[in-house]
């Protein structure tokens, strides 16, 4: 299939289950981002038990929704639709994620000067504005794997022998090339799809974005970290510390060393089965040290002055612990203006951005620039009328 057969520029996935808020949010700043292009969006629903179905598609009537009577897994909904995608490049994309108004033709562009490039991923932060890690990955070698599942990366984070699993020692703000894609944001060349096959649906949830990564660079593509930056909650439509996590993240690297090096299978088990039972005894202790007591909580609203009072009764309703609310001004002020000193001195604990008054590219610029990582950020949309945090 050549290019010119492709009668869209981009589709984009989206598997769902379980979290329709999120996926609303998400879907809002999709239609921002392809807006004027060429575009499907195609979202696949695992047999969610929350309505996600019933609620949203009335809501968003060019969204191609495909109703699932089971969780047949990620890789094989995400091939459901790709199989009916009509772009030029196809966007594999989480639920709980939101993305920039530039997002899309940005990376598009990057696309069609880069013939080479198979697929590319991006810059994830997430409801905190913390750089996440998974964002630039090498491939999980013995060796790679090895550090990883047992810490050694953590001693020498600078090591490229120790911490090449994800690759700490390169920038996060500048290009890269990289072995593997994030599945929570993988923009893919329907052409290079087309000639590695579809995703390898043996893995059911976590390892089929290392193995079609992989698959991409076997081929002779390339695959890029781009530094543009997207919210990637992490965790609202995958719980990521619990025993179910921790045994199918495991579990789908056992697959891809019996795929890929079925020489070292029997000893990565023996490897793989010692980390889980390490990490299901340490995420227990982790689980008792969360376990504090509430804080009052201080809210900046980041908005004009004529939508603050719905935010602010949003606010106390959702988060009932809130010591006071107080408003930024953007009548009079700039978004990232907020982050200033006098607002640093009130020690805001969280802060909520209103959207449109607030665009969701200026959301993402705010929260990768302000240097305190603990503060928790909330979006209200005017279109959902519903606050979305990534706690509530």
């Amino acid at each position: 299939m050549k290019n010119e057969e492709y009668s869209v520029k981009i589709s984009i996935v989206i598997v769902n289950y379980n979290v329709k808020y999120f996926l609303e949010q998400c879907l809002l700043s999709v239609q921002k981002a392809v807006n004027g292009m060429d575009a499907e969006v195609f979202v696949v629903d695992n047999h969610s038990e929350d309505g996600s179905v019933e609620y949203l598609s009335p809501k968003f009537p060019n969204v191609i929704f495909i109703a699932n009577d089971k969780n047949p897994g990620f890789a094989v909904a995400n091939n459901q639709a790709i199989k009916q995608c009509k772009g030029e490049y196809v966007l594999l994309l989480n639920p709980d994620t939101i993305i920039g108004e530039e997002s899309i033709r940005t990376l598009c562009f990057f696309m069609d000067e880069h013939p080479e490039a198979g697929g590319v991923g991006v810059k994830m932060i997430d409801g905190h504005g913390v750089f996440l890690p998974e964002s630039k990955r090498s491939f999980p070698s013995p060796w790679v794997s090895f550090c990883k599942l047992f810490g050694l990366g953590k001693f020498s984070p600078k090591s490229k022998l120790f911490a090449r699993y994800s690759l700490p020692y390169l920038s996060p703000n500048k290009q890269h090339k990289v072995d593997v894609l994030a599945g929570a944001f993988m923009l893919l060349r329907h052409e290079a799809l087309d000639k590695t096959g579809l995703l390898d649906e043996s893995f059911f949830m976590y390892g089929e974005d290392i193995d079609l990564s992989y698959r991409l660079v076997l081929e002779g593509y390339t695959n890029y970290y781009i530094p543009e930056r997207i919210l990637h909650y992490k965790g609202e439509s995958t719980k990521r510390g619990d025993a179910r996590f921790i045994k199918s993240f495991y579990g789908a690297m056992l697959i891809f060393y019996k795929k890929y090096y079925p020489r070292s299978g029997r000893l990565m088990s023996f490897f793989i089965r010692l980390a889980i039972r390490l990490k299901a005894s340490t995420q227990k202790q982790d689980d008792k040290r969360k376990k504090k007591k509430g804080k009052r909580l201080r809210l900046l609203v980041i908005c004009r002055e004529d939508n603050f009072a719905t935010v602010k009764e949003a606010c106390l309703k959702h988060l009932p612990d809130s010591e006071y609310v107080n408003l930024w001004n953007l009548d009079e002020e700039r978004v990232m203006d907020a982050i200033c000193r006098r607002n640093q001195m009130k020690a805001f604990t969280d802060i909520v951005f209103y959207h449109p008054d607030v665009r969701f590219e200026q959301m993402l610029l705010f929260m990768d620039s302000i240097v305190n990582k603990k503060t928790t950020y909330h979006i209200y949309n005017k279109q959902s009328n519903r606050l979305v945090s990534p706690t509530k």
